[in-house]
């Protein structure tokens, strides 16, 4: 028996967005006029609705595709949303427990060796690693723009390097918080402390999942697929993706 886990949001304006989100609705009885009908020409006395919704590609749960990072990735034209590999999106899904890296802190190499030791899983190629920090918990409050921790560069290339095209993580970004990255900066003058997991990027194509949820519904760390097609809009760095977790479950009814 299979069973489907969503890790997405809802897509809605809250204040665990950078962003506004605004949807104009043409209810049932104003979609008549503006066909030049009226609600009474329509079965039930109702027309049809549509909503005009304004958002950015980054709201909500959605994919960031190569071109977000930089126009190369390992030196040819980065790959648009639109152009990502369907195939790159369905895989043997990983969910690593980083969930004791501090808010702001960096999710190293280290920290990932240890998760997947705890899981028993040997990275392969194809796999779709889920990194499960705690701060979907946060979601609708102001403090999950803040209040998680990210991946470094030297974690993101380990990843990668070890044949993983996608990587997901339950917070706002997969870096660590603007503030705590552009802070470090200031004090160093260290241009690597900005955005390190997306800069890594432009030296080898992945795409990334961010503000995924419910990775803590997810039986083990490993025994299930991840589904994610991105929408494709043309020439985007990013696309709203429903993120889903398939999971073969025993049949009770089997035995």
């Amino acid at each position: 028996m299979r069973r489907l886990v969503d890790l997405s949001v809802v897509t809605r304006h809250t204040p665990s967005e950078a962003t506004p989100v605004t949807v104009e609705l043409l209810d049932h009885v104003t979609g008549a006029t503006v066909l030049g009908l009226t609600p009474e020409d329509f079965p039930d006395g109702m027309a049809i609705s549509n909503e005009t919704v304004t958002l950015t590609t980054h709201t909500g749960t959605h994919m960031d595709a190569p071109l977000h990072y930089g126009p190369l990735s390992g030196g040819a034209p980065a790959k648009s949303i639109d152009q990502v590999p369907l195939e790159w999106c369905v895989g043997p899904g990983v969910r690593l427990d980083v969930r004791q890296v501090p808010p702001g802190e960096g999710i190293t190499v280290e920290h990932l060796r240890a998760a997947l030791r705890a899981a028993g899983h040997t990275l392969r190629p194809g796999d779709i690693v889920l990194l499960w920090t705690g701060a979907d918990a946060l979601w609708g409050e102001a403090e999950y723009l803040t209040k998680y921790p990210g991946l470094t560069g030297e974690g993101t290339a380990f990843l990668v390097e070890s044949g993983v095209r996608v990587i997901g993580i339950d917070a706002w970004g997969l870096d660590r918080p603007m503030r705590s990255m552009i802070d470090d900066y200031r004090r160093t003058g260290d241009r690597k402390a900005l955005w390190p997991a997306h800069v890594y990027g432009r030296t080898r194509e992945y795409l990334q999942l961010e503000k995924l949820a419910q990775l803590a519904a997810l039986p083990a760390p490993t025994g299930f697929t991840v589904v994610c097609f991105p929408v494709a809009v043309a020439g985007a760095g990013a696309g709203w993706t429903r993120v889903v977790a398939l999971l073969d479950d025993e049949d009770p009814h089997a035995r």
